[in-house]
């Protein structure tokens, strides 16, 4: 089993920075790949970015492509998701998601893929 607990969220004007953290418990984190995903008010979960085991493969959105940063720190078992540049349509619950497996393979953005989710951290962009 593992536990997931996100942080780092808040209220921001478009333009500015947040950094949001997965911390890790339970199962051997080193060996999960990590992603970050999104939902907005009314619309489906939706994949943001991900993470193999190492950190040397990682995987973004087109939306968040060039403005968000996914990286990892085995040694304390924290996942981070750094953005930039944020827009009002980045506003989301920002969700965190581990697989028991190493690497994210050939479509890291499927939902099912990952075996388990923390409960969120709010994002609220402002115009």
């Amino acid at each position: 089993q593992v536990q997931l607990v996100e942080s780092g969220g808040g209220l921001v004007q478009a333009g500015d920075s947040l950094r949001l953290s997965c911390a890790a418990s339970g199962r051997t984190f080193s060996n999960s790949a990590m992603g970050w995903f999104r939902q907005a008010p009314g619309k489906e979960r939706e994949f943001v970015a991900a993470i193999n085991w190492s950190g040397g493969s990682t995987y973004y959105a087109d939306s968040v492509k060039g403005r968000f940063t996914i990286s990892r720190d085995n040694a304390k078992n924290t996942v981070y998701l750094q953005m930039n540049s944020l827009k009002p349509e980045d506003t989301a619950v920002y969700y965190c998601a581990a697989r028991n497996l190493a690497r994210v393979g050939a479509t890291p953005w499927l939902t099912t893929l990952y075996d388990y989710w923390g409960q969120g951290t709010q994002v609220t962009v402002s115009s």
